[in-house]
């Protein structure tokens, strides 16, 4: 039992021990060494804690100056964090945690530097080869500069090395630079200035910090052996040309410019290319002409004399000897002077009429401007010029024409096949029309042609015309109408001497052989449907229109489609239809009758006055059909076992003095192609009470006419007997022997 105890104890002590030594309070920090930063850049301090569970953070300076941070806890850790980074940040930091009654701190130094930027080469000026020029190497916003160094190179060689071992008493960025003066030579071209910094942060732990800029040689070299060369000489006549070259030698190649010396001493510039022409000399044109070569780094110059000697003037006469001017458009008449450096100039005519145009004259040119050109501007001008003492004249013939538009074909009216037609082929305003030739042509052929040998003593603008009928036919269609004027004037040059105009032909056909063709028929039972196709002939092709005949004559448009459809047709479509073929040149009309039969339908039989009369009372049977076109109708009366077909007229039979056998059974029938319908009644004929008042009016009309029929008798016996007695009968005499 003691040996079981002695076991225990000890693992428990051993327990402890282990559990004291895994919750031993420590503090860590983050990074472990120092921090060396860039001012600008942002860095984080972080402080952690083992062992401890609600540690107490702080952070300061081993000075005491301000954190120029922010800090942030949470849990074990706390954070120092320095965005962005400045010169108040280079300090050594301390982290101070509290755990309970225990206490630790841990720290860290942070170090600043600076050196943002690479560096920069200035030059005092242009580097030109044998000029002294200084070169700065510059590095803007270093720090700490005293480990800064500064090196220039030219090419693979260094030129100088500087350090700045002073330390300044404040922290500061600063710019530092280096300085040197050199001669540049013709073997720097091309070579490279470089300027090389070496920040040295910390000797023993971090590289250098290296910046440099490489900056490629330009040397210049001033114009120098500038040469003029001039063609074909410095000796020159007026109106000659010269063309003068300058070359000149430096680095970059010279830009030329050309002066000329003034009386006064000025320069007038004339140009900034290498060569310089000039043309057409004068003698105010001599003089001291001087190049210039310049470039970047400097001028050279070089001078020749030109002399330009008087020459002997000419003049001449545009546009030649002879013009030809279309009246209505504007002539100028040109006179040149070569040689003459102030001449006097006038223009006449040869017959010293008026000019009727403008003179404009300057320096050596003088115009005569005919605008517009009319029938008083058909002269021989002269252009006379004065140079000193010497007097040229120059004369030029302007005739005039007009020939200004092309021929007009005009037709009489539309080309209708079989027709007369006439065409007019018109040249509107020519001028000399003497000379006119006009052809009317048809395809190739000549229709007719005409020349206008008339007299042309008074000008004047004339149209004239070629007239042409004839019966154009169908196969005319297609060709080409050709009206060709000429006004050949082979002394005069202008163009074009022929105009001409084309027409294509276009017959046109009046519509005919219009035809209707019906399907299925013009008679048809109501309901059923009807197509009526309609053609006709013509060119162009005639357009359909459909239309109804009304009864008052008018016509009743339906369709403009070559065929018309009546679907489910009614008895009142029935009627005259017309079909109309119609183009620009005439009408072409057909007609068809259409027929819709129905079966016999309302049909009314009637007795007048009465179905039941009285023996001797006239009675009229009446049948009567609501059909168009009227049906057969048939009246009939039932004898026996058949019927007797009873003569009607217009469907109505009369009886006169109707008897008992009247009475009985009628019928009327009404029939067509479609179908019958029959209709019957039955008529009742009663018999008088007595006869002895019965008076008939057939008996006093018999009455009547026996009165008068016996009388007449009478005297036509008496006569006669006369008559045979004497040979001859004289109504007159008879009358006479009356009296």
């Amino acid at each position: 039992m003691p040996r079981k105890m002695v076991v225990i104890f000890g693992a428990s002590n051993i327990l402890w021990m282990v559990f004291a030594v895994s919750q031993a309070f420590k503090i860590d920090i983050f990074p472990e060494s120092k921090i060396i930063a860039q001012i600008g850049d942002s860095i984080s301090l972080t402080c952690s804690t083992t062992g401890c569970e609600s540690p107490s953070f702080s952070w300061r300076t081993q000075i005491d100056s301000p954190l120029n941070g922010k800090v942030r806890n949470e849990g074990t850790k706390s954070t120092l964090t320095m965005d962005p980074v400045s010169l108040g940040n280079e300090h050594y930091y301390l982290c101070t945690v509290i755990c309970e009654s225990q206490k630790l701190e841990r720290g860290i130094p942070v170090e600043i530097y600076s050196f943002p930027k690479d560096p920069e080469i200035h030059l005092s000026g242009p580097l030109e080869v044998g000029k002294p020029v200084t070169v700065t190497c510059l590095v803007p916003d270093v720090y700490p500069y005293e480990r800064l160094e500064i090196e220039l190179l030219k090419g693979n060689r260094s030129v100088k090395t500087q350090d700045f071992l002073e330390v300044s008493e404040m922290k500061s960025q600063e710019t530092k630079s280096v300085e040197v003066t050199f001669t540049p030579i013709d073997e720097d071209i091309g070579k490279a200035l470089v300027c090389q910094a070496t920040l040295h942060i910390n000797e023993i732990d971090s590289q250098p910090q290296v910046r440099k800029t490489t900056k490629k040689l330009q040397v210049y070299i001033s114009p120098k052996d500038t040469v003029i060369s001039v063609n074909p000489s410095t000796s020159l006549q007026e109106g000659d040309s010269v063309t003068m070259t300058c070359t000149s030698e430096g680095l970059p190649a010279p830009q030329i410019f050309w002066s000329k010396k003034l009386d006064n001493g000025n320069l007038q510039l004339l140009s900034e290319n290498a060569t310089l022409t000039l043309i057409a000399m004068r003698m105010e044109d001599s003089g001291i002409y001087m190049c210039e070569g310049v470039n970047l780094v400097g001028k050279d110059r070089k001078e020749v004399k030109l002399i330009v000697q008087e020459k002997m003037f000419t003049v001449e006469i545009s546009p030649g000897s002879q013009i030809a001017a279309q009246i209505g458009d504007s002539v100028v008449l040109t006179c040149d002077v070569m040689g003459c450096e102030s001449p006097s100039f006038s223009w006449r005519t040869q017959i010293d009429s008026p000019l009727n145009g403008k003179v404009r004259s300057e320096g050596s040119k003088s115009t005569l401007t005919l605008s517009p050109v009319r029938f008083e501007n058909e002269h021989f001008y002269l252009c006379t010029v004065t140079c000193g003492h010497k007097k040229l004249e120059k004369g030029i013939h302007v005739e005039l024409y007009s020939f200004l538009r092309d021929p007009e074909i005009e037709m009489s009216g539309l080309l209708v096949s079989g027709n007369p037609v006439t065409v007019s082929c018109k040249v509107p305003d020519v001028y000399p029309f003497d000379r006119l030739e006009i052809e009317l042509l048809k395809g190739e052929s000549i229709m007719k042609n005409k020349i206008f040998w008339e007299d042309v003593s008074k000008k004047s603008l004339e149209t004239k015309s070629l007239e042409l009928t004839f019966i154009p036919t169908t196969e005319d269609t297609g060709k080409v109408l050709v009206c060709l004027a000429k006004l050949p004037i082979d002394e005069m040059e202008f163009e074009p001497k022929q105009r001409q105009s084309t027409q294509i032909l276009y017959v046109n056909v009046a519509p005919r052989d219009t035809t209707i063709l019906i399907s299925p028929s013009s008679i048809l039972e109501e309901g059923r449907s009807v197509n009526m196709t309609c053609s006709s002939d013509g060119l162009p092709a005639p357009k359909i229109l459909w239309s109804r005949l009304l009864s008052n004559g008018d016509l009743q448009p339906l369709s403009e489609n070559t065929t018309l459809t009546l679907t489910s047709t009614k008895m009142e479509d029935s009627g005259i239809y017309v079909c109309e073929g119609i183009n620009q040149v005439g009408i072409s009309r057909k007609e068809v009758k259409l027929i819709i039969q129905v079966a016999p339908k309302d049909i009314r039989l009637t007795a007048f006055p009465s179905e039941s009369v009285k023996e001797g009372d006239t009675v009229i049977i009446s049948c009567t059909c609501g059909n168009v076109p009227q049906t057969l109708i048939i009246l009939k009366k039932k004898a026996g076992s058949g019927y007797i077909v009873l003569k009607s007229t217009d469907g109505a039979y009369t009886i006169h003095r109707a008897q008992l056998e009247d009475a009985g059974v009628y019928e009327c029938e009404s029939k067509n192609e479609v179908g019958l319908q029959l209709r019957s009644i039955t008529l009742d004929v009663k018999g008088r009470e007595s006869n002895k008042h019965y008076f008939s009016p057939e008996l006093l009309v018999l009455y009547c006419a026996s009165s008068l029929i016996i009388p007449a008798i009478g005297m036509i016996i008496y006569f006669a007997r006369k008559a045979n007695m004497k040979g001859s009968y004289s109504l007159v005499e008879a009358q006479k022997s009356k009296v």
